[in-house]
């Protein structure tokens, strides 16, 4: 793509196996009925969530319109109350809509119809999933990485920031920059743990970082330049082995990077 700017790839898909469903504990065993049942009615919701979506999105609620009441939702999509108001559920905590006491549910926001240049809309929610699991994650990676770098690890970590930074200046894409960022992040705990979750999230974190690395480079420099600072404010707290402020920066990262996700492209 012209400008630095790329298709974002086929998202891998976020199902769990069906053939590996986890056996509790002792001698009790989940009812399978029962979890094709939970199962089933968390792809309703998604299915639910990615519907409400679109129809915001293409202007059929705009915002400060009031949504459908629950009841009427469930008999629109044939699913039961709870599934119907998990769907709400996920729109708000992506910023979607806003719920008011006795009132309803509200759109509050719009979000750019550019997301869907880059990724379909079923893959939306995976993408909001993913950030929401990484702020927990990696702030604590950062905090560890501020307790525990060695020399090599603090070089590895500057290294991917100043390939990151030559790119951002250039505007151009630079995912690979930002994942190997965060990779030397994770390494740098020097616990396998975090080193091997990370790696299994790769697929999906390097999605997210497309869609949103593509997005900043439909808005203005000043907007590429925000987001490498919050780059630059995780590595100076980690170099000055501040565990508190790395947590903070890194989750304050990747929650603006969510909510980047959603914002109008021209806004700054």
């Amino acid at each position: 793509m012209a400008g630095g700017r790329e298709a974002v790839t086929e998202h891998p898909t976020m199902e769990p196996a069906r053939s590996a469903t986890p056996t509790p504990p002792g001698n009790i065993k989940a009812p399978l009925g029962e979890a094709k049942a939970t199962w089933g009615e968390a792809k309703r919701s998604a299915g639910i969530y990615q519907h409400i979506f679109e129809v915001i999105i293409a202007g059929e609620f705009p915002v400060n319109a009031r949504l459908p009441s629950e009841t009427e939702l469930a008999h629109r999509f044939g699913a039961s109350r709870p599934v119907v108001r998990e769907a709400l559920a996920r729109l708000r905590d992506d910023g979607i809509i806003v719920s008011r006491q006795g009132s309803g549910s509200y759109v509050k926001r719009r979000p750019d119809i550019a997301v869907l240049r880059f990724v379909p809309v079923s893959s939306i929610a995976d993408i909001q999933r993913c950030f929401e699991f990484r702020h927990g994650l990696e702030g604590i990676a950062a905090a560890l990485a501020a307790e525990r770098w060695e020399d090599s690890d603090l070089a590895e970590i500057r290294s991917a920031f100043g390939a990151l930074e030559a790119l951002t200046s250039g505007a151009q894409l630079g995912v690979d920059a930002d994942e190997r960022f965060h990779m030397a992040i994770a390494k740098a705990t020097h616990n396998a743990y975090h080193v091997s979750v990370q790696s299994s999230l790769q697929p999906h974190i390097v999605f997210g970082m497309s869609l949103t690395r593509n997005l900043s480079l439909l808005r203005t420099q000043e907007r590429l330049r925000e987001v490498q600072d919050e780059h630059r404010a995780i590595l100076d707290a980690i170099a000055a082995r501040d565990a508190g402020a790395a947590r903070a920066a890194m989750q304050r990262h990747i929650d603006n990077a969510r909510r980047r996700m959603f914002e109008n492209t021209s806004a700054g």
